[in-house]
């Protein structure tokens, strides 16, 4: 049967098809640590109680139409102080879209800015830029992140490639990585973006910056979340932040999220997203409207919050220091973010005690869940090189009274190896 060609050449998602292995092997009664979701069990991390609260009882008062479709007045409003007061933000309510989430979003500034092969630059690993560029049949510029700038991509990186770009997705925290961009080097980005800007004729399409900050709240120890426009106030005129409740509020199904920019562009994301009809239900957006004006319990619930994920991360990230200490093939990147760890497995060209050769990353993926019972995602799921032995980390499932024992069967079964 023939289909479109977008339909014909969408690439399968490893997180999917690795996702569907350990679904089978815990329903066939198998012990696995799940570190691929990057979710939240709601029996370890559940939604605040107060937006619960609300939501349920917008229900009760019957919010179930349809909401305007760039959000409803009272969420934006609220939005608009929220962002000013918790990231310095200060953006009016024509410059706000709400949607189911980030992702509609993400797609919306894609197909607002991209036409058929322009050019878009992203970094790998990185999150689904090369899905939405390919959503909008774009051409893809893939820079290599590097596990020495802790893959983050640099100006240096992205340089040689800015001539008649269109957008640069960036993301800080990063998925997959946990880790962020430094002012210094984000301040160069931002540079190299307006000096670019300023080069190019009147007549000439701009070059813009998508900047998923999802993670922004959720930093650790000394770590601080940079923004563009922060840093330069002309970066205004050609950013578009993605941001939502999702993940600093462990709501990843309650699909509340929004979009900050320029006005016009706003205004076309708007238009492209009522004909998919992406919007955050009525009464999550009524209950977020709410719970975002209360600061003290905003405050409380990501003090325990962030406890709770850094807690995790640091048991972890300690624990594989010291297997690699003990001369074993493993590291780790200090936790700076988000609810990822990033790890190196570097097995391949070992054998297993059965004599079987671990001859690519995808055979010590494998081997790593079949032997220890440890699901992680590899940075190949993320379009990063299939021969980087790095994996992704997560610890939105993560149990703390399962951490010591799992970094015991990963001694293990590293040390059966030859």
């Amino acid at each position: 049967m023939k289909l479109s060609n977008l339909a014909e050449t969408l690439i399968g998602s490893e997180i999917v098809k690795l996702g569907g292995e350990i679904r089978e092997k815990i329903r066939q009664g198998e012990k696995i640590y799940n570190f691929t979701v990057g979710d939240f069990d709601p029996s370890i991390f559940p939604i605040p109680h107060e937006l619960e609260n609300a939501i349920v009882e917008a229900y009760r008062r019957h919010f179930t139409n349809y909401p305007a479709a760039e959000g409803n007045l009272d969420l934006r409003e609220a939005l608009a102080t929220f962002m000013k007061d918790s990231g310095g933000l200060d953006y009016g309510i024509n410059e706000i879209l709400v949607s189911s989430g980030g992702r509609p979003l993400i797609y919306a500034t894609f197909r607002a800015i991209c036409d058929k092969s322009d050019k878009v630059i992203y970094a790998v690993p990185s999150w689904n830029n090369n899905h939405y560029t390919h959503f909008v049949d774009g051409q893809h510029i893939v820079v290599e992140a590097t596990a020495e700038n802790n893959f983050m991509p640099t100006a240096d990186d992205i340089r040689p490639h800015i001539k008649d770009a269109v957008l640069i997705a960036l993301c800080s925290p990063q998925n997959p990585t946990g880790t962020t961009f430094k002012k210094e080097e984000l301040e160069a980005i931002c540079d190299m973006v307006l000096e670019e800007n300023e080069r190019r004729g009147p007549g000439e399409k701009k070059l813009f910056v998508m900047y998923d900050q999802m993670y922004r709240l959720l930093t650790y120890g000394d770590t601080n979340h940079y923004d563009p426009v922060t840093l330069r106030p002309a970066m205004r005129d050609y950013t578009v932040f993605i941001d939502a409740i999702s993940k600093c509020f462990a709501s990843t199904g309650v699909r509340v999220g929004w979009a900050l920019g320029p006005a016009t562009i706003i205004h076309k994301m708007r238009m492209i997203l009522t004909h998919v009809g992406a919007w955050a239900p009525m009464a999550e957006q009524k209950a977020v409207a709410v719970y975002i004006n209360r600061k003290e319990v905003v405050d409380e619930f990501l003090r325990h919050f962030k406890r709770e994920l850094e807690e995790r991360l640091q048991r972890i990230y300690k624990g594989l220091s010291t297997l690699k200490n003990e001369g074993l093939p493993v590291d780790a990147i200090a936790p700076e973010a988000a609810i990822y760890l990033t790890i190196k497995i570097d097995l391949v060209g070992k054998k297993t005690s059965e004599g079987q050769l671990l001859k690519d990353q995808s055979d010590v993926t494998a081997f790593i869940l079949n032997a220890a019972g440890i699901a992680l995602v590899p940075f190949y799921a993320f379009g990063a090189d299939r021969s980087s032995p790095w994996y992704r980390l997560s610890v939105g499932t993560c149990k703390k009274e399962e951490i010591d024992e799992m970094i015991s069967a990963l001694r293990t079964t590293l040390q059966s190896l030859s």
